[in-house]
């Protein structure tokens, strides 16, 4: 039985790095405009819909055709503001897959390799991808993940994990393989009503990682490879790199 699934695309008007961020031009149109387009080349999902805060995004969304809806200010992270995406929709979905609006090259076999892992069964998914350069395997910024047989999420952190005993630190990234996570969530409908429903733990707040409250609360995250690599823009630094890639094509 097939599952229908709902993606949502969470857009905040404010950041305090790169304020209006969705709507930044990146040659000739905006990041989340590209975000989106992206989106609904997905061969998996049934709807794709623009989540946001500000009356300037929605607006803009539906000029260029997309749909979106009006969401808190208030929401602590994108989880929380797929969540009520989700519940304002009059369509039934199975699961919803958390798309980051900061994200323009975003490939659609992304999506659809992330949705191959719901069955039903699976809770929460997300996909990883192998680290390539010591400036990943190092940089805080980068989330590394450590997985079971079963392809299951052990633990997140900052920090990079496992920690290679008796193995010199400049040769710690060819002698294991270890991963990043790639920020895309998926979650089982009745599971993400579930954890906007959980108080910040512990371990969450330590790294700043939401993911660690789930996996505190006893909920399982499954794991996926991919091979493509990914480009967040956060920073002006980012968007002047994102506009020289579209340069190129």
């Amino acid at each position: 039985m097939s599952k229908r699934i709902l993606g949502v695309i969470p857009a905040r008007y404010a950041s305090s790095r790169l304020p209006g961020k969705p709507l930044v031009d990146l040659g000739g149109h905006s990041m989340i405009e590209r975000v989106y387009k992206q989106a609904v080349l997905s061969k998996t999902l049934a709807k794709v819909v623009v989540a946001t805060d500000h009356q300037l995004i929605f607006e803009h969304v539906k000029s260029f055709g997309g749909h979106v809806c009006m969401t808190s200010e208030n929401h602590p992270s994108g989880t929380d503001r797929c969540y009520e995406a989700f519940a304002l929709e009059r369509e039934s979905f199975d699961y919803i897959i958390n798309i980051q609006g900061d994200e323009p090259f975003i490939e659609p076999s992304q999506i659809d390799l992330l949705a191959a892992q719901l069955d039903g069964h699976t809770q929460l998914a997300t996909l990883i991808k192998k680290i390539d350069t010591e400036d990943q395997l190092y940089s805080i910024g980068e989330v590394k993940v450590t997985f079971n047989r079963n392809f299951e999420a052990l633990y997140f952190s900052r920090a990079v994990i496992p920690y290679l005993h008796k193995v010199e630190q400049k040769d710690w990234l060819t002698s294991y393989a270890f991963y990043k996570h790639v920020g895309m969530y998926a979650y089982r409908a009745d599971v993400l009503k579930a954890i906007t429903e959980l108080k910040l733990s512990a371990l969450e707040q330590a790294e700043s990682l939401e993911q660690l409250r789930w996996m505190e609360n006893g909920f399982t995250v499954k794991v996926a490879v991919t091979d493509v690599e990914t480009m967040c823009v956060d920073t002006p630094e980012d968007l002047e790199k994102a506009r020289r890639i579209i340069g190129q094509f």
